[in-house]
């Protein structure tokens, strides 16, 4: 079972946990090239904004963190397995009792919409999955945590891999020495999520 211990060590170190969704073992990767969100260059495109301007979405965070994991690990149509598994959906529930994982929640109609979940040390948010049962929930999700983190004075949102989605949200990808900078300059930071 991984320890929260563990956890907090590794991502200090630039590792992140990932299941193998057949096999239920968890590997720790650190990858070559680092996706992370400029958080200081971040626009929303016309598209978003416009519906983050038509208030379609109520953003809460920490009121579902268990339900936003475990939309979050569920198979999605184009990728049928997960890589979040039971062992690393506990560890993260107790890493949020104890104040340091976090959700962001995109409501709509009193119903949870879509949204995401991350760890938070120092300046540095570690964006670990997103999910939605509405179109553009996680995105609004998004792109409300992006402004929430520069305002309280975050310096680094790693998004770990790179897909085509993070691509979209402006993720770009750094050499894992850069990241390694970025990260320490971001956990010398004194900053609390909440």
């Amino acid at each position: 079972m991984i320890k929260v211990e563990d956890i907090l060590r590794a991502y200090r170190h630039g590792f992140f946990p990932m299941a193998d969704s057949r096999e239920g073992t968890v590997s720790w990767c650190q990858p070559y090239q680092r996706a992370v969100v400029p958080l200081d260059t971040f626009r929303p495109s016309r598209s978003l904004r416009r519906v983050i301007d038509e208030g379609q979405f109520t953003i809460k965070t920490n009121t579902a963190f268990e339900k936003v994991i475990r939309a979050c690990a569920l198979p999605r149509a184009v990728e049928k397995e997960t890589w979040i598994s039971e062992e690393i959906i506990e560890v993260f529930l107790k890493l949020h009792r104890l104040g340091l994982a976090h959700s962001v929640e995109s409501w709509q109609n009193g119903e949870l919409a879509g949204g995401l979940y991350g760890l938070s040390m120092g300046g540095a948010f570690f964006g670990e999955s997103m999910f939605f049962f509405e179109r553009d929930a996680s995105k609004v999700a998004f792109a409300w945590l992006v402004g929430y983190l520069r305002k309280k004075g975050f310096s680094l949102l790693d998004a770990q891999i790179m897909n085509p989605h993070l691509e979209s949200l402006g993720a770009i990808e750094i050499p894992h020495e850069e990241y390694m900078l970025r990260l320490e300059h971001a956990l010398a930071k004194k900053i609390f999520f909440i």
